[in-house]
């Protein structure tokens, strides 16, 4: 199980599988405690990929991301989908499954290779909700949801994207997976306030968080890729995060120009940094 006062984890690329393998134990993994995968790429593996995946399960801890369930969508939910990913949480004894608070599918095309926004709304609150909850009824747990990045708000927006963020939270009675790049990625391309955005949250829905690089397009404009290394303001976000909300589990995303693992090793050695930064803070606070 995933500590409910920290750890740090990575989302596994398969490029560095060989290296995790050889290096498994050493020093330089110590802070690597848990691993993320997206369940749609393994469910039903067979031959080497099947083999890796046991030996993933047997030295690692490890949650699920998914990418294709579109909460949000229009059509009705992949209910035979759901049916695969409880019995493969059930099979890797894996604790978490966080999906993103977007939709990537319409009753015509299919699906869509990109995270959509959901509108502000109150009737959006009511459509993603009830699916969450049906969602955690196939299940037979609870699952977080994840606040994503998007680059054009609907018009017909009654609120805040924070206001949405809980109404949803509480109607769905769900969990949050916080990511802490989204929030500065849209701070910046929206014009508020991210240390505002994270005071809002409530903490006791935090389980889970992501922190990843993004692309600076112009002095206004971010776009999510995680492709690039983190920049200190993510990183003092993230710190801020651990002060108000208190210490979750984190992990680091890398979706392009993919590194050797060692480079990867330092941003999971600084989140861990943080967390004990947090930490000593924390028992001071208590303490006086």
């Amino acid at each position: 199980m995933l500590s409910e006062t920290g750890g740090t984890g990575l989302g596994l690329k398969r490029e560095w599988l060989p290296q995790l393998m050889r290096q498994h134990g050493e020093p330089l993994l110590d802070h690597l405690q848990f691993l993320e995968i997206a369940p749609e790429n393994w469910i039903g593996s067979g031959g080497k990929y099947a083999t890796e995946l046991d030996w993933l399960s047997q030295h690692y801890p490890m949650v699920c991301h998914g990418l294709c369930l579109s909460l949000g969508g229009p059509e009705p939910l992949n209910v035979d989908f759901l049916k695969r990913v409880k019995q493969f949480l059930s099979d890797f004894k894996i604790p978490l499954y966080t999906e993103h608070l977007s939709y990537c599918s319409d009753l015509s095309n299919g699906y869509i290779y990109d995270l959509l926004p959901l509108p502000f709304t109150e009737e959006a609150v009511r459509h993603v909700a009830e699916r969450i909850r049906q969602t955690q009824d196939i299940l037979q747990q609870r699952i977080a949801v994840e606040n994503t990045s998007f680059y054009v708000a609907a018009p017909m927006s009654e609120m805040d994207e924070i206001s949405f963020i809980n109404a949803v939270l509480t109607e769905a009675d769900c969990d949050l997976h916080l990511d802490i790049n989204n929030v500065y990625v849209n701070s910046v391309n929206f014009s508020f306030d991210p240390y505002e955005f994270i005071a809002k949250i409530p903490a006791e829905r935090v389980v889970y968080g992501h922190i990843a690089g993004h692309l600076q397009v112009e002095p206004h404009l971010l776009v999510d890729t995680h492709g690039e290394a983190i920049i200190d303001p993510v990183w003092q976000l993230l710190a801020y995060a651990y002060r108000t909300l208190g210490v979750f589990p984190t992990l680091l995303e890398r979706d392009s120009h993919i590194p050797p693992l060692a480079t990867m090793i330092q941003e999971v050695d600084h989140i861990a940094h943080l967390q004990t930064q947090a930490r000593d803070l924390h028992s001071r606070d208590r303490v006086a």
